[in-house]
């Protein structure tokens, strides 16, 4: 796992609790994307493919264990739930339906670092591709790295979410719109500038692009086989 940074969606009406969870798990070198509610949290694992969920058992609206019934069968990430002490019972029904583990609030923050291990370090990876080589470049989403030419080059959770995308579609269209829902972004100046940075790191002629191409009209397809 010391190479592998793992992406956390973190799902709790709280702000505050959000907020600390996040901010904690950003120190311990987690990617953290979060939701304030079931619903919300919904469109965001429609988009993205998260490594592990921290999800609170009461919510307004639809409970956690309402979201863990409505998409299990759909997802395979590892769910953590946040009970309030002496939930037994929710606690019980949680891991009957499917959830991996369970943390009574209050917590400590560094708890909730080591539960995420242990379950990241017993859970295979998913089969979404995350490093990939073509040509002389080397795509490392687990180090959030593109490597070309034995240059390194950082990339950005933004980046991450879009190159994890076209790298598991090679040769699918995915226009602007698309793009700005995947991180949700709808300025469509704004995913040009994201799309020509990423340019720059993995082709070896950024002007003439041979990988990651412009449909004119259309919108940007990764080819890499």
């Amino acid at each position: 796992m010391n190479d592998f940074i793992a992406h956390i969606l973190v799902v709790d009406d709280d702000d505050g609790i959000r907020s600390l969870i996040k901010k904690f798990l950003n120190e311990n070198n987690f990617l953290v994307t979060t939701a304030n509610s079931a619903e919300n949290a919904k469109e965001k694992i429609l988009i993205v493919k998260f490594d592990l969920i921290i999800l609170d058992v009461m919510m307004p609206g639809k409970s956690g264990l309402d979201f863990i019934m409505e998409n299990k069968s759909n997802i395979d990430t590892p769910i953590i739930l946040l009970t309030a002490k002496g939930e037994t019972e929710d606690r019980v029904s949680g891991l009957e339906i499917g959830a991996d583990d369970y943390l009574p609030k209050p917590f400590e923050p560094k708890e909730i670092v080591l539960r995420i291990k242990n379950i990241l370090n017993k859970t295979k990876k998913n089969d979404l591709k995350r490093i990939i080589t073509f040509d002389n470049i080397k795509i490392d989403l687990n180090k959030l790295l593109i490597i070309k030419n034995d240059s390194e080059f950082k990339i950005n959770n933004t980046e991450k979410i879009i190159l994890e995308k076209m790298i598991n579609n090679p040769g699918k269209t995915f226009s602007r719109e698309s793009i700005g829902k995947l991180i949700d972004l709808d300025k469509e100046r704004s995913i040009d500038v994201i799309i020509t940075r990423l340019r720059k790191k993995i082709e070896l002629d950024p002007k003439n692009p041979k990988y990651l191409q412009t449909l004119r009209g259309a919108g940007y397809v990764l080819w890499i086989e």
